[in-house]
């Protein structure tokens, strides 16, 4: 059976959170700071409305016309396309590997919020942005033989699982939340980084 997203503002949070990426959150403030400011802004929206955007819309239409995954549209247009199909999967999965790591990090950094593990860590200045409990923590946990690939398994079961509900009760439960949480967080990140001295 075909499964559907049931409203257009499940398809628009599911598109939000593919689109907004971790990249454009803790990587992009740093590349700007990088390469200039806002002289850097210029080439970066020509990128974006010239090519990821229009790429994006493509990639839906291919979707929404064919009704197939990415080597079955591919294949639907032209069979010799059929290996550009497999490259968006091969590409996909290669990102899923990368997104199964940052996800087990930060259920590693919710557990330990949760169990207020940080105030074993005596906090010192160290190079006056980091303190040496959050450096202590880190080093501790790559350290661990265990915690690194325990926390990747829990990070590809939860994404497994996710996906195996299917799009109603798995990827529009989950954005229900999640999607709504990413921005809270980020309302959080911008008010304290105001607010810092």
């Amino acid at each position: 059976m075909e499964e559907r997203f049931t409203s257009r503002w499940s398809l628009l949070l599911a598109a939000l959170g593919m689109a907004i990426g971790t990249g454009n959150i803790w990587r992009f403030p740093r590349i700007i700071a990088q390469n200039g400011g806002a002289p850097f802004l210029i080439p970066w929206f020509l990128f974006l409305f010239l090519w990821s955007i229009p790429l994006l819309i493509i990639e839906f239409g291919m979707g929404k016309k064919t009704r197939m995954g990415t080597i079955g549209a591919f294949a639907s247009m032209d069979r010799r396309l059929t290996w550009m199909g497999g490259f968006v999967g091969f590409c996909t999965l290669a990102i899923t590997f990368y997104y199964s790591v940052v996800t087990g990090w930060c259920f590693r950094y919710t557990a330990a919020s949760f169990a207020d593990i940080f105030s074993r860590f005596h906090p010192l200045p160290l190079g006056g942005l980091w303190g040496a409990a959050t450096l202590d923590f880190w080093n501790t946990f790559i350290a661990s033989r265990w915690q690194p690939v325990a926390f990747l398994l829990l990070g590809i079961l939860f994404g497994s699982w996710i996906i195996y509900r299917g799009i109603v009760n798995g990827i529009e439960k989950a954005n229900r939340i999640l999607i709504p949480s990413l921005f809270i967080l980020l309302i959080i990140a911008a008010v304290r980084a105001v607010t810092l001295p």
